[in-house]
């Protein structure tokens, strides 16, 4: 019997249709499909559609090993969960390429038209620019906030001892799959370029663990900043992208417990520290901890992740909201939720893992006494790092993602009068099988990382900073000209000033007016302008100009790449020193 369901074409220009599929059973159509397979990704289009999507569901279960590209195809659709295919896109109904591999017959099979090609409206075929959807451009302002911010990151690792690698933009989708839980569907496939299903990474850790496991790593400490993709609800005013920056510490290897971990803390604190951000706090909690509350509270032990993922939540949906998830999508019983959010309201230091340490609840379960042991070792080591002050436990944070397996932690900006909330701006915790995943011979090795959420720090900074205007040149001193003719000079004063490492340039016309050249000075915050005349020129001399007090001094022209660097270390120290009081 015939499967159908209705699905819209996607493009604008094709036919709107409803899928109906016709049985797949005999050797020859199924050799037709993995024929067709064999240079194509999927059954309509760069993308998976709802063909594919009832295609798989007709298929009374995985095809032969032989049939290769059948096989991926069926393996890379079972790696969707059943929610995820219902979302793939509506169908582009031009089965031009399929036909000729299964037959027309087959083929049409697949699709029939219920509706006249839509014609194109006047001016549809234009070009609208824009970026993409969760997407943005930065311009030379941003960039150098940017730049700024990362710079006080990058010596705040290096002032750890961290290194830095980088790795493809782009993974194995066996890779990434099943390590994000629920956030799975958010994963960004890419249409078969070459025989490999290939998907955008999700975020640094996943790759990172592929890393150490391909390259046999015991112990790293490493850095990465590197752009990442989502396929998320996008909240730009909260930094909230499509595409976006991570920027990530890790500590990978066998330790002492709660040294890696403590010191991962002690790093998100010195840079919120550096880019003075205001008050935060840094909440932490363990995963042995939450599945020992779970085990106590009656939760199933299979629907620990799942539960896991709903408390998450809460920094963003109030307990109610919760707590009806748990229920009514979970499957859990009202009971055991109600336990649970005895618990997920308590936070606070080391008197609370005392007080937990003697709830006769938590005492049965043999997990939750190991994660508050852990917690009691970690709170003593912040305190001898000096960080009592903003970390504490908090039984609410629960960190979704499927590779947790100790301590997490996450960052929050206490919220200021009149700004937009931004959420957390680190999180990470420990994850000791991520690595085995990937070892052929399952080799654990144990590692500790923290993410920073640049994205929303730059979101802030740059609403903060909306009314000043940023320094986005790098360049310290403009060479101008007071007079006409001096276009040579001019360039062998720049090439004297290039060859001693001083950032300079000069006007690209040949005869600038003088006052043209000090307000394009002005305009882009060049702190001097070394100016040129015919006198000076006999002299031997140049005349160097503060841009901002408009203060003039002779200098020798063989001094020049002397006197610079120190008016420039002068003029910054000013500017430093100002910034301090303010």
């Amino acid at each position: 019997m015939s499967k159908s369901v209705d699905a819209g074409c996607a493009n604008k220009g094709k036919m709107t249709g409803e899928i109906r599929l016709l049985t797949l059973k005999t050797e020859s159509e199924l050799e037709g499909l993995n024929g067709y397979l064999a240079s194509a990704s999927y059954l309509s289009g760069e993308v998976p559609t709802q063909i594919d999507r009832v295609v798989f569901d007709s298929l009374s279960g995985p095809p032969n090993p032989e049939k290769v590209h059948l096989a991926r195809w069926y393996k890379h659709i079972a790696s969707f969960s059943a929610d995820a295919r219902k979302q793939f896109t509506g169908v582009n109904c031009d089965l031009t390429g399929i036909s000729v591999t299964l037959g027309p017959e087959l083929a049409k099979g697949l699709c029939t038209t219920s509706a006249k090609p839509k014609k194109k409206g006047k001016g549809e075929d234009k070009l609208v620019l824009k970026t993409a959807k969760g997407t943005r451009d930065y311009g030379p302002q941003q960039m150098a906030l940017r730049a700024d911010v990362l710079e006080k990151i990058v010596k705040c690792f290096h002032r750890h001892g961290a290194e830095t690698i980088d790795t493809p933009v782009f993974e194995l989708k066996d890779v990434l799959t099943g390590k994000y839980g629920e956030d799975s569907k958010l994963i960004y496939d890419l249409a078969d370029q070459g025989g490999e299903i290939l998907s955008l990474r999700y975020d640094l850790t996943v790759p990172f663990a592929r890393y150490v496991a391909m390259n046999k790593i015991a112990s790293i400490k490493r850095y990465q900043i590197a752009k990442v993709y989502r396929r998320d609800n996008p909240a730009m005013t909260r930094g909230r992208y499509r595409e976006f920056v991570q920027c990530d510490f890790d500590i990978a290897g066998t330790y002492d417990p709660m040294l890696p971990d403590v010191e991962c803390v002690r790093v998100v604190s010195e840079i919120l520290e550096s880019l003075k951000l205001g008050q935060y706090s840094i909440k932490v909690n363990h995963r042995r901890l939450l599945d020992g509350l779970f085990e106590s509270c009656g939760v199933p032990e299979d629907k620990f992740r799942s539960i896991c993922s709903a408390v998450d939540k809460l920094d963003k949906c109030t307990w109610e909201a919760v707590r009806e998830e748990m229920v009514g999508e979970k499957g859990l019983s009202g009971d055991a939720a109600d336990l649970i959010g005895e618990y997920v309201k308590l936070s606070g230091g080391s008197e609370l893992v005392e007080k937990l340490q003697a709830d006769p609840r938590l005492q049965s379960s043999k997990a939750a006494a190991e994660g508050l042991e852990a917690m009691k070792l970690f709170l003593h080591y912040c305190s001898l790092y000096e960080l009592t002050g903003t970390v504490k436990l908090d039984l609410s944070l629960a960190r979704g993602l499927d590779y947790y397996t100790g301590i997490i932690y996450e960052a929050v900006l206490q919220e200021q009068a009149g700004e937009e909330s931004v959420g957390s701006v680190a999180g990470g915790g420990r994850y000791d099988e991520l690595v085995g995943m990937f070892d052929p011979k399952g080799r654990k090795v144990p590692c500790v990382g923290v993410s920073i959420g640049v994205e929303r720090i730059f979101s802030l900074l740059e609403a903060r900073n909306e009314d000043q205007s940023i320094r986005s040149s790098p360049t310290d001193v403009f060479v101008a000209s007071a007079q006409k003719g001096l276009l040579e000079e001019r360039m062998k004063i720049c090439t004297m000033l290039w060859k001693a490492g001083i950032k300079a340039e000069q006007s690209y016309r040949a005869n600038p007016k003088l006052l043209a050249q000090l307000q394009q000075c002005e305009q882009s915050k060049i702190p001097l302008a070394v100016v040129l005349g015919e006198s000076e020129l006999q002299n031997g001399e140049v005349t160097v100009r503060v841009v901002k007090s408009r203060e003039e001094i002779k200098v020798k022209r063989d001094t020049l790449v002397n006197v610079l660097p120190e008016l420039l270390a002068t003029l910054r120290e000013k500017e430093n020193s100002l910034c301090e009081k303010k």
